[in-house]
């Protein structure tokens, strides 16, 4: 059973139908003791960053997270859970994030090198490009994915960047290391390719369980 989890900011509903469409069972839940049932986690995400750290600090779900992916439980969080996946953010002064990978959430600048501007926040389907083998991939063709977002990550840690795209810069799109795992486009608004991989990653989920 896959654990949804809730902490006010997060686009529960999309996600939710997704895993009914697959068969997956899950549970959107904010208390800990009801996601402990969980065998792994999806955390969304959608507005700040600061604002979602405080929330996850406040209700000791920052806490909760560490301790889970410490037992081997695995983790999936999209966009704006993605990027909470991270060290730190600049979005609203410099917030330290989850520090389960290492790098760092910036904005896109607007402007190309050559001075012409372009579009912020980032919003429309993008190529994803793959760098490294995951199973979250079994299966998964090269396809176009769904993005909206303003700001994107930054790492000095190429390992950790499953799939790329490209807007102006390269784009982390998909993201893992061991049972942690990242997409910042939306998977369950993202047709086939994105639905086979919340399939994939119910399947990781499982296959951890035993």
């Amino acid at each position: 059973m896959i654990g949804i989890i809730d902490y006010g900011m997060g686009n529960l509903y999309s996600v939710s139908k997704a895993l009914e469409r697959l068969n997956v069972p899950y549970i959107v839940e904010s208390h800990q003791d009801q996601l402990r049932q969980a065998d792994g986690f999806i955390l969304p995400g959608v507005g700040s960053f600061k604002d979602a750290i405080h929330i996850l600090t406040e209700t000791n779900l920052d806490s909760f997270i560490h301790e889970q992916v410490a037992k081997g439980k695995p983790i999936l969080g999209i966009c704006l859970g993605m990027q909470l996946l991270f060290e730190e953010s600049e979005e609203n002064g410099l917030t330290s994030g989850l520090k389960l990978l290492p790098g760092r959430v910036v904005r896109f600048s607007g402007v190309t090198k050559e001075g012409e501007r372009y579009k912020v926040p980032h919003m429309g389907w993008n190529e994803l490009v793959f760098h490294q083998r995951s199973p979250l991939f079994d299966g998964v063709e090269r396809g176009h994915v769904y993005f909206v977002h303003s700001y994107y990550v930054q790492t000095s840690e190429p390992t950790v960047v499953l799939a790329s795209a490209q807007y102006d810069v390269e784009v982390p799109a998909v993201v893992g290391r061991g049972a942690i795992f990242g997409t910042q486009f939306h998977p369950e608004k993202s047709g086939t390719l994105g639905m086979r991989l919340l399939q994939n990653y119910a399947r990781i989920v499982e296959r951890e369980r035993g």
